[in-house]
């Protein structure tokens, strides 16, 4: 799976790389002082590196916790993401991922506990309230998970602290250390959904849809709190039947009065990624869409984005009436 390792010199005896060094044993291990020697250079074919990227272990120096957006989150007034990640092992063309990094290689920031420090300044910064911790933001939370071991790792930090909130956002059926540990009600497990054919045709390597249902019922069997994100909303002429049909599957699979919460979410993309974008698949359909440009960010034209908002969650509340539901604008 891995055949290259890029290893700061600074991290090479941490617990993570020992760990991950001894797991990848027939790896080419190739060291350097810092990761962005090797991540930020110019002239990177992002393209040919997707097919089979390195793997970076790094140490990251700040910014572990980072403020989310005013109109990012499920209902808190605290809302805080990481990412103990850069990159990510599937492959959606919509995904803003690829029009934000120079490198397709995965960068692992192994000093997790650094991650966890950020969190106890930020709990104690507020004091009074529940504070939410977003995973997922620049990686899948889970797809690598069996490799780094993180959710082993982060779990028992929630279990500690009731005030914090913990949101895993995954399109992964990587579910097994989930399943090892006690749930706990402070996380919650939210799986990226789409019809399948979007997930056939926009979101490489990613499981089938019908997999990730089941990883969700597995995780509800088990008593975890799941989420469902239908994210990113993708427009096609006959768009009502496509995700009628999949909101009937999921209603029809899953205890929706056991689900947490249900957000949706129209594609969107920062106007500088989006060009790079197109440049990389200049024959994507989906960027030939009805797209226009508002304050710097690319999405569907406002009329469109609203009617799909709105009938996608008009749909929802009939099979979902009592779960939380949020929007996603911008």
């Amino acid at each position: 799976m891995i055949s290259t390792i890029y290893l700061e010199n600074e991290v090479r005896d941490h617990p993570v790389t020992k760990a991950l060094l001894l797991r990848f044993q027939n790896a080419t291990v190739i060291p350097c002082d810092r990761y962005t020697e090797v991540f930020n250079r110019k002239a990177q074919n992002f393209r040919l590196q997707k097919k089979k990227p390195s793997l970076i272990l790094a140490r990251k120096h700040h910014g572990f916790v980072m403020k989310a957006p005013d109109s990012y989150g499920i209902g808190g007034t605290q809302n805080y993401y990481f990412s103990h990640m850069l990159n990510c092992i599937y492959d959606c063309r919509y995904c803003f991922l690829q029009g934000m990094y120079r490198s397709a290689h995965y960068v692992l920031f192994v000093n997790y506990e650094d991650f966890t420090r950020s969190m106890e300044t930020i709990l104690d910064e507020h004091p009074d309230d529940e504070v939410w911790f977003y995973s997922g933001y620049d990686c899948d939370s889970l797809a690598f998970d069996p490799v780094t071991c993180f959710t082993d790792f982060i779990l028992p930090f929630f279990k500690k602290y009731d005030r914090a909130r913990l949101e895993f956002r995954t399109k992964s059926t990587q579910i097994r250390s989930l399943l090892k540990h006690i749930p706990l009600s402070n996380c919650v497990v939210a799986f990226s959904l789409s019809p399948e054919n979007i997930t056939q045709s926009l979101e490489a390597k990613t499981p089938p849809l019908i997999n990730r249902i089941e990883s969700m019922r597995r995780l509800q069997k088990a008593g975890w709190n799941v989420g469902i994100r239908f994210e990113p909303l993708i427009f096609s002429d006959d768009y009502k039947t496509r995700y009628g049909e999949l909101f009937s599957i999921v209603a029809s699979q899953l205890d929706m009065s056991r689900i947490h919460s249900i957000s949706v979410g129209a594609f969107r993309v920062p106007k500088p990624y989006f060009k790079t974008m197109v440049r990389l698949y200049p024959d994507e359909k989906l960027f030939a869409g009805p797209l226009e440009e508002e304050d710097g960010t690319i999405s569907y034209q406002q009329d469109l984005q609203e009617e799909m908002l709105e009938w996608c969650s008009q749909q929802i509340k009939q099979f979902a009436p009592a779960c939380h539901h949020y929007q996603c604008r911008n």
